[in-house]
């Protein structure tokens, strides 16, 4: 029998249904994965965290060195990881938005495309040649500018003596700075894309009616783009958040308590375990660093999933 006038017969093919049921499977399997390792980080760290004889999260001791007297909190962890994240993102923001509105709105296109190369290549570049180039070449360079603030700057708490000197540049200050280098091409990257998303009618209409180049940013690719450079940007901090390397060649020079400026030294979530994987033989004390890289990774997770949801709400016009 065939088919009524006006209805067309679906067609069922099997490469469709096999491409659909692996996306689909590829899907549930990555968040199958990410619920996995947040329930181990969890179910490790929950002992310790029973047996620690001092606030997890507001004490500012960390002696694991015993397995039955744990004392660890990570009030002064927290602090270091969000002074150095925040003040590189600080840097790298207002960098990356001038380098992307140069390369989609002013440069000319034989130059725009081999610039936006080198800056992608900066991300390939391993973070022990960070950390090496931060701690012997760029903090000789910047303690006279630490120095600097420290002196005349000191009287706003930020800038205060910290709990080390200000010109030795293992501080929050050096580590921000690289910081800001490594997620330079992320925040680039992603608002270099949906800047360049900006409908050509809306960019034409606005010179057409005698607006100037900065104008048109102004009014038209700015915020179409908004949302799209900061969800980058929030990518660019949870790549900070968890970097590991740089900061422990840069930052672990002390470990006394910080004095909450930018000129102190210490340890991040992620410097932390990697400098105590010395003591990773007892369940209780490998427990105690888990229980630092779960609130890493929930906090991580928390940023870039806000990242994603700013980011799917740009290149859609919205001012």
């Amino acid at each position: 029998m065939s088919a009524p006038d006006g209805e067309k017969k679906k067609v069922v093919r099997v490469g469709d249904q096999v491409f659909r049921a692996l996306a689909s499977g590829s899907g549930a399997f990555v968040v199958a994965l990410i619920a996995a390792i947040g329930i181990f980080l969890l179910i490790r760290a929950v002992p310790s965290l029973q047996v620690n004889q001092v606030s997890f999260l507001f004490s500012r001791v960390w002696d694991t060195s015993d397995p039955s007297a744990l004392a660890f909190g990570i009030f002064d962890l927290a602090w270091i990881t969000v002074a150095s994240s925040v003040f590189a993102l600080v840097l790298a923001m207002p960098v990356a938005c001038g380098i992307a509105l140069f390369l989609t709105q002013y440069a000319p296109r034989s130059l725009a495309r081999p610039f936006a190369y080198l800056v992608d290549l900066l991300a390939a570049v391993p973070s022990v040649i960070y950390g090496l180039w931060g701690a012997l070449v760029l903090a000789p360079v910047i303690n006279p500018v630490a120095s600097w603030l420290n002196t005349n700057l000191g009287w706003i708490p930020i800038f205060a003596d910290g709990n080390i000197r200000a010109d030795s540049g293992a501080n929050v200050f050096t580590a921000g700075i690289v910081l800001a280098v490594m997620i330079l091409p992320t925040i680039t990257g992603v608002t270099r894309e949906v800047f360049a998303r900006t409908p050509t009618a809306h960019i034409e209409g606005a010179l057409a009616l005698g607006a100037t180049r900065w104008e048109v940013v102004r009014t038209t690719v700015w915020p179409f783009g908004r949302n799209g450079f900061i969800g980058g940007s929030m990518l660019g901090l949870g790549r900070a958040l968890g970097e590991t390397v740089a900061l422990t060649i840069i930052l672990s020079f002390t470990f006394q308590a910080p004095n909450y400026s930018i000129f102190d030294a210490g340890a991040t979530f992620a410097s932390k375990i990697a400098l105590g994987s010395a003591e990773f033989n007892h369940n209780l004390q490998v427990g105690a660093y888990i229980s630092a890289g779960l609130v890493l990774f929930i906090i991580t997770f928390a940023v870039n999933a806000i990242a994603r949801w700013i980011e799917s709400a740009s290149g859609k016009g919205k001012a």
